[in-house]
């Protein structure tokens, strides 16, 4: 932590002797400097400190922007717009197979914990290795983006589709997409598929070999 950075933001009252370290803090800044959202968010409300209000500004460390609380939620003042704030990734050479119509998990996911209630997040998405296999020719790859069990988009249909027992090796399916989840707790994107119809088969990252990814951006509005 920084020379400024605080884990706590007291309240004094009537008669009380300030040590010179409370009053040194006091003078240093006038809006408490916090590690991060952790930091801040324990600093406020517990025995002899302050309640937190609307209007309460702040500064993060972690991220370097200055932040108000709205009386529900922080939200970011700066430094600009569209900042990017951070960035989590994902990835997997496991490859899953599918034979039904009801949508299972491809191993695609990563977790993202957003530093304000109002930043978006954008969501990237490479799905490779997608292959259509002979077992069926109705067989045909569909693939969804989810929030947490949420969907929220549904970026790939009948991939592979040929109408014949022929096998087609796809390729790869790939989306973004600029998500608001409005919250400050840890959110999980992941990506799901399933089959055309009840029959063999679908794969995706076929053979262990293609690797997916999906990419994470934390940014202000």
């Amino acid at each position: 932590m920084g020379a400024n950075a605080q884990t706590t933001v007291p309240t004094f009252v009537t008669s009380q002797v300030l040590t010179s370290d409370q009053m040194n803090q006091s003078a240093r800044t006038g809006v408490p400097v916090f590690a991060g959202t952790v930091e801040r968010d324990a600093a406020f409300g517990g025995t002899g400190e302050k309640t937190l209000a609307e209007g309460q500004l702040c500064y993060l460390e972690s991220t370097n922007v200055v932040q108000y609380y709205d009386g529900a939620t922080w939200a970011t003042v700066g430094p600009s717009t569209g900042k990017v704030v951070q960035i989590v990734t994902g990835n997997t050479s496991t490859e899953a197979t599918s034979s039904v119509t009801t949508y299972a998990d491809t191993g695609l996911t990563a977790t993202i914990t957003p530093t304000s209630a109002s930043n978006n997040v954008l969501v990237v998405v490479t799905q490779n290795g997608l292959v259509k296999t002979s077992g069926n020719s109705q067989s045909g790859i569909n693939l969804k983006l989810l929030r947490g069990v949420t969907e929220i988009q549904r970026f790939a249909n009948s991939v592979g589709y040929t109408g014949t027992t022929l096998t087609m090796y796809a390729g790869t399916a790939a989306t973004q997409y600029l998500d608001s989840p409005a919250t400050t707790s840890a959110t999980t994107y992941k990506t799901t598929f399933a089959n055309d119809v009840a029959a063999t088969g679908i794969r995706v990252q076929d053979g262990g070999i293609s690797n997916s990814t999906i990419v994470l951006y934390e940014v202000t509005p």
